[in-house]
């Protein structure tokens, strides 16, 4: 194993980022190569503590001589948002500095155009640096997973289109119970990756085998623990064994969970801001016109409740850990077999 490290300089004097780096050297170089990555929103941690015993585990691998295609993983992907703290408070989704997600705006390249992501980083900004070089290493692989999670969920991951059936290896090995299957139109760091790959040619390719480029949600921010952690390093590296990256006979059974186009996906959104009291739960099914949450708008008052109910049937896939909602946002995802008749605008469901 070999570990180094990305140095990326502040943008103001004094400071600078430092990025660790680990590298498995595979023994042929016809096996796949992968490239997996940890808290790019640097609060969502369930992909750290996966990583942290993913590693163990390849370098048993390593010494047995077991790992055929390179491998690359960065557990803690972003230092930047790490260190962005307010009144005790970790903000790792948003740069503070652009107001930025961490997870957008990733330049949409042909792979042919790789090289320069790196080229004359100087003239970016600390943020962009770091987003130019993970790309950078990304598109080196065959095989992308970026881990996050969600606030409180099951276990799902967004996969482009352009991947599935095939990606349902990844998800069985993740025992996940939900997949939503994404239209790749936004820059985010899976779907940019995935846009490179896409554009290869110049002509848009609308199949990719042989290649992954996924975002898994590791359930929810508060879902860190050993047990968990140790699950999910062993589904990935079950899944690296299925792809061809390490040696070994691990079978995966077909993938038994829900898929959703995002069309599907039903956002439930507060209709007024209050307390929220919640009804369902995640994983719970759910019928049309089923309570989900009852809005305190004005406590105490007559008519001061509003009921929030189901649009559609479905499963609870998400919901938020918060209990006051400000008016329209976010209280959770509920998969669908049919389309929701809200509008979606193309690209990622969330900012």
């Amino acid at each position: 194993m070999d570990i180094s490290e990305i140095i990326i300089a502040g943008d103001t004097s004094g400071i600078e980022w430092r990025l660790p780096v680990f590298r498995f050297k595979g023994r042929n170089a016809a096996a796949p190569k992968t490239y997996i990555q940890a808290a790019l929103h640097a609060n969502e941690l369930p992909g750290t503590a996966l990583a942290h015993f993913l590693l163990q585990g390849l370098q048993q691998a390593e010494k047995d001589g077991a790992i055929l295609g390179d491998i690359t993983v960065v557990p803690q992907a972003n230092p930047i948002g790490t260190a962005q703290s307010h009144f005790g408070e970790l903000q790792g989704r948003f740069d503070l500095g652009s107001r930025t997600n961490f997870n957008r705006d990733f330049p949409l390249i042909s792979l042919a155009d790789r090289d320069s992501l790196i080229d004359d980083l100087d003239r970016y900004s600390a943020t962009d640096r770091l987003k130019r070089q993970l790309l950078h290493m990304a598109l080196g692989a065959d095989l992308m997973l970026d881990l996050h999670c969600d606030d409180e969920a099951l276990q799902y991951a967004y996969i482009d289109d352009a991947f599935w059936p095939e990606a349902g290896d990844l998800a069985s090995a993740l025992g996940m119970e939900a997949v939503f299957l994404s239209d790749g139109e936004s820059s985010a760091f899976e779907e940019a990756v995935a846009y490179a790959w896409k554009y290869e040619t110049g002509q848009k390719k609308t199949r990719l085998p042989g290649r992954l480029s996924v975002t898994v949600e590791l359930r929810g921010t508060r879902d860190v623990y050993p047990e968990l952690a140790r699950k999910d390093a062993d589904g990935v590296f079950r899944f690296l064994v299925a792809r061809g990256v390490i040696t070994g006979d691990d079978a995966i059974a077909p993938f038994a969970g829900i898929v959703s186009p995002l069309d599907n996906i039903e956002m439930i959104r507060a209709p007024e801001a209050g307390a929220i009291l919640f009804h369902r739960d995640i994983g719970e099914s759910v019928k049309a016109g089923d309570l989900l949450a009852t809005i305190l708008a004005r406590p105490g008052q007559a008519g001061g409740t509003v009921e929030v109910r189901a649009p559609q049937d479905g499963l609870i896939v998400t919901r938020v850990s918060t209990r006051l909602a400000r008016r329209r946002s976010d209280l959770m995802k509920i998969a669908c077999a049919q389309p929701s008749n809200a509008a979606r605008k193309p690209g990622p469901l969330e900012a």
